[in-house]
């Protein structure tokens, strides 16, 4: 809600503003300034990133209106983490294989439909099952490998986020572009003396300049930090699995266990002790 706000904020605080200092909307209805600098944008965007991150930015940008990141979301991570554990220390690591082999039939699994569409998810943690499982990794050596794979999954993380930063920043750049072009017609023009037409063309130079500003600092760039965002709150639930899968590995019982990985989340949404021992509990 905060982000369509923002949005309405804007456009209401840059339109608003023009209007009632008596400037004409129509004015600022200059398609080909939009054509110059949305092409030009989506243009260099595509040469700049792999073609999957095409589809990866426009899917994050749909879901910023809504973070999959919330109280209940971080309590069922932590619950899910909780039961396998607890299955594993009662019954021996043998006894959640065929929950970890086959996810969607596994009554642990099943609790939790929300966390198993997280495909991602769900492999990183039967992955780690797994190399526990064979009790041939020492903590320390676990910890290391988390650590390693953490640092690639940044890196991908992150990238969204960069690829709009690239275009944020390109785009008064190109607002420039359709300025100068705009102002060559203008130029092309000057011959037929006519004092309209001429305004009209130094007007739409000038909405091309104005546009490009206004698309990189009022709705690119904070799109761009929304990602970035998101992307921390994705790797910080990863870090609180990995802190409770190593505190497993080290000997903790499970309710120990998944309290390292809750001291790991944000305190903007973590649980309380008692909520996540209420949430287990009731599991």
């Amino acid at each position: 809600m905060a982000k369509i706000i923002g949005i309405i904020v804007v456009f209401a605080s840059v339109l608003g503003g023009y209007v009632l200092s008596h400037g004409q909307l129509a004015a600022l209805v200059q398609p080909f300034e939009v054509l110059i600098i949305g092409g030009a944008a989506l243009g260099a965007f595509l040469q700049a990133n792999p073609g999957s991150t095409t589809m990866i930015v426009l899917k994050k940008s749909l879901k910023m209106f809504k973070s999959r990141f919330s109280h209940a979301f971080y309590l069922e991570v932590l619950s899910l983490l909780f039961e396998i554990l607890n299955k594993s220390r009662r019954e021996g690591m043998m006894s959640i294989e065929a929950d970890i082999e086959d996810v969607a039939a596994s009554p642990i699994f099943a609790k939790y439909p929300a966390l198993l569409k997280d495909e991602q998810m769900m492999a990183f943690i039967c992955d780690y099952l797994r190399i526990m499982s064979s009790g041939n990794m020492a903590p320390h050596e676990l910890e290391g490998l988390f650590d390693m794979e953490l640092l690639s999954m940044k890196e991908e993380l992150e990238h969204p986020s960069h690829a709009v930063t690239g275009i944020a920043d390109a785009l008064p750049g190109f607002g420039i572009v359709a300025a100068v072009l705009g102002i060559v017609v203008t130029m092309a023009s000057l011959g037929d003396g006519d004092k309209a037409a001429i305004g009209g063309h130094v007007g739409a130079a000038l909405v091309g300049t104005f546009l490009g500003i206004l698309a990189a600092y009022g709705f690119f760039g904070p799109l761009a930090t929304c990602l970035a965002h998101d992307a921390k709150e994705e790797l910080n639930v990863y870090e609180a699995i990995k802190a409770s899968l190593v505190a497993s590995a080290s000997g903790m019982p499970p309710s120990l266990a998944v309290e390292f990985g809750r001291k790991v989340l944000y305190p903007a949404h973590r649980p309380s002790f008692a909520e996540l021992e209420q949430a287990v509990r009731g599991r």
